[in-house]
């Protein structure tokens, strides 16, 4: 690309170059060395990967690219660099719609076919020491083991990325990991490096509202959503393509935790979401998603108002509905973490006949990158021959040799063409068969036109979600600004922010208290302000109708009202509502029945950020006793505070009133608990999840 086509662009306190599309270049000045290769070759451009045309694929010949992912892929061994922190499980796939008009994919052509499954859910930035419910991207990775190959859908919990093109994946990472002079903050992205690199990168403005929405602390890998993040292709008998998007829908609905919830999770239970997975499949409880997919032709990304290469953007289900196609079920946890969950491979190039790769530049990375990654990391070329990452079908080549190789070629024929009528032969008829799409054009660093467009659907987004969500991501922005120790880096997101909604930008600079309101971040392109709002956007537009599968704490003692715990436990049964119960002892408590009932936790280790309601059902001398303890306290205090529906027994008020919870604050989420019947009545309301009308009242600043 000429450097005469770029414009000097000025945010806050930093002064750079924009190329046409918007991309971020900060060029040579004064006494800054140039930017080479490790053989020492001047780099031109840092921002866009080489390719055939400014949407064409990317091209082998990019030495830069290859040098910089392949030197970012071999970073770490034996931990992977980036979804470090993870969790698998098996299961099965099986279709409900069959998408044979669209593509020959066997997995995706007969109705009732069923294939294994596995599963693999992460954060991004953490170790894997880290703990579950840091705020981040969630990693959905599925592996389907089909009868033409293996499949890998290699997704996030987010439809969209913080970049455009997998150049800059290497310095996005580095950006949001743990500072290198520090070593710290772990598995967070509040801290200078991360919001500086964002904030000189317009690109990342539509994800950073991701993030600093509830997205990325989900209450479970259960309760999440699952995206392909790119464009893909669909390709039939015909040849003919259609353009598809991956979504996975849980039948459990959405939610997500609140961030002082998520911060005091993370202190009482490190593995909070692992442990919600091994508990509900190894109970029954098995959790479900639907495979819903976006169809749409050439006509269609022809009219749209961005483009559907840039991975940073969204097609909204309104102008392209979800078809559901089929179910994902997991129902079984590993046999060994290592073997599996830590050795399970996947790669995006990893795709079965009928589905083929568009020209995203971040997707076209991702394929050159993932093998390399796994290359690595697991020792060699033969990782394939691990159980875990070796198709269920006939698989024969005459690959050989190599670390940790467990089978080689059989005979004399390690080669082909060979006269010797031994081995594999290529397959015309039922082989891979790229999309033949006509590619021309000249060799550049660009991108698409419409890539520019870094602040139209991150509006969409916000104007979205509910004024509770709202409030969580204006939070969510101060918290983590709050971090960050550079105030020009705190005014350049704000400059951004004033892009997207001015009333979020003054409420995150209100929340920083900047002295000064920053100048509107230049646009690379001037952006949609009428773009309409997106219900599927929202989490809570998009619930559960149910409490199945939810957690319910409920704190006992010695006397507790036998009468009232068997009616809680028929009704929790009922609805399939997980009921744990925490009491002074783990050895349990004596209900007024004169039963012993074991306790699942004890009081100073079971603190009500664990669960999704709770129910207090001391004595009253239990009660008594309870007042005196802290944890306990803790207990009612954080359930209030969380909005969480809070149900109590005659004896319990001693207990509310110690927990900070005056008469002027009951409302209609504390629900007295008096007779049996109370207790039905109670679960239904619970289906909401929160009483969010109470988080206005119990947050000052």
């Amino acid at each position: 690309m000429s450097t005469d086509k770029r414009k000097t662009v000025t945010i806050g306190d930093q002064t750079f170059e924009r190329g046409p599309q918007g991309a971020t270049h900060q060029v040579v000045s004064g006494e800054t060395p140039t930017l080479t290769t490790q053989q020492g070759v001047p780099v031109s451009d840092d921002q866009n990967t080489e390719k055939a045309g400014a949407r064409g694929p990317a091209l082998l010949e990019d030495f830069h690219f290859r040098e910089k992912i392949f030197h970012f892929d071999h970073e770490r061994i034996p931990e992977r660099v980036v979804h470090a922190r993870g969790y698998g499980a098996h299961g099965f796939f099986e279709l409900t719609d069959s998408l044979a008009d669209y593509t020959t994919a066997s997995v995706l052509g007969k109705i009732g076919k069923r294939v294994p499954a596995f599963v693999r859910f992460s954060t991004v930035a953490g170790g894997r020491g880290s703990f579950d419910v840091a705020r981040d991207v969630r990693g959905f990775a599925v592996k389907l083991y089909t009868e033409e190959g293996n499949w890998d859908l290699v997704g996030n919990n987010m439809p969209v990325f913080f970049i455009q093109d997998a150049i800059k994946f290497p310095d996005m990472v580095h950006a949001v990991k743990e500072e290198p002079d520090s070593g710290f903050p772990q598995a967070q992205s509040a801290h200078d490096n991360f919001w500086d690199f964002a904030s000189l990168s317009p690109e990342t403005v539509h994800m950073l509202m991701w993030i600093m929405s509830d997205r990325a602390i989900p209450r479970s890998f259960r309760f999440m959503e699952g995206f392909g993040v790119h464009t893909f292709r669909l390709v039939n008998a015909e040849g003919k393509s259609t353009y598809v998007k991956f979504h996975w829908k849980p039948k459990q609905g959405l939610q997500s935790v609140v961030w002082n919830e998520a911060v005091k999770i993370n202190g009482a239970d490190p593995d909070f979401h692992r442990r919600d997975l091994w508990e509900s499949i190894n109970s029954g409880d098995f959790p479900e998603w639907e495979l819903g997919v976006q169809l749409f032709d050439d006509d269609f990304a022809d009219k749209f108002d961005f483009d559907i290469l840039d991975a940073t953007k969204l097609i909204p289900e309104e102008l392209v509905p979800v078809r559901r196609i089929g179910r994902l079920v997991l129902n079984r946890t590993v046999d060994n973490f290592f073997a599996e969950t830590e050795q399970v491979a996947f790669c995006t190039q990893n795709v079965v006949p009928g589905i083929a790769f568009t020209n995203d530049p971040l997707l076209q990375g991702r394929n050159f990158s993932y093998l390399d990654t796994q290359t690595k990391r697991l020792g060699g070329p033969n990782f394939t021959h691990i159980p875990i990452n070796a198709p269920k079908c006939p698989f024969h080549n005459f690959q050989q040799d190599g670390h940790m190789a467990m089978h080689n070629p059989k005979g004399r024929a390690n080669y082909e063409p060979n006269s010797w009528g031994m081995g594999p032969r290529e397959n015309p008829q039922t082989g891979y068969k790229p999309y033949a799409e006509e590619v021309n054009g000249r060799k550049t660093r660009e991108r698409g036109e419409l890539f520019a467009d870094h602040y139209s659907q991150a509006r969409q987004f916000y104007t979205s979600q509910t004024p509770t969500e709202q409030t969580h991501i204006k939070n969510a922005f101060v918290f983590e600004l709050s971090k960050c120790l550079t105030p020009a880096i705190r005014a350049r997101v704000v400059a951004h922010l004033l892009n997207v909604d001015e009333k979020l930008a003054k409420g995150v600079a209100e929340g920083l208290r900047l002295e000064k309101m920053p100048t509107p971040a230049p646009a690379a392109r001037t952006p949609l302000t009428d773009l309409p709002a997106s219900d599927p956007l929202s989490i809570l537009k998009n619930g559960p109708k149910t409490f199945k599968g939810r957690k319910l704490g409920v704190l006992v003692t010695d006397g507790t009202d036998a009468d009232l715990l068997t009616a809680l436990m028929k009704a929790a049964e009922a609805e399939g509502t997980i009921v744990e119960l925490v009491a002074p002892a783990v050895g349990g408590v004596k209900t007024t029945d004169g039963k012993l009932i074991p306790a699942g936790q004890k009081i100073v280790g079971a603190p009500s950020v664990l669960y999704d309601a709770v129910v207090l059902l001391p004595s009253a001398a239990g009660a008594k006793l309870l007042t005196g303890e802290a944890t306990a306290r803790d207990f009612v205090a954080d359930a209030f505070a969380h909005a969480k529906f809070i149900g109590y027994g005659p004896g319990a008020k001693p207990l509310l009133a110690k927990g900070g919870i005056t008469p002027e604050d009951m409302d209609d989420g504390i629900i007295p608990l008096e007779a049996p019947s109370d207790l039905k009545t109670f679960i239904t309301l619970c289906r909401k999840l929160r009483f969010w009308d109470r988080e206005a009242r119990t947050h000052a600043v």
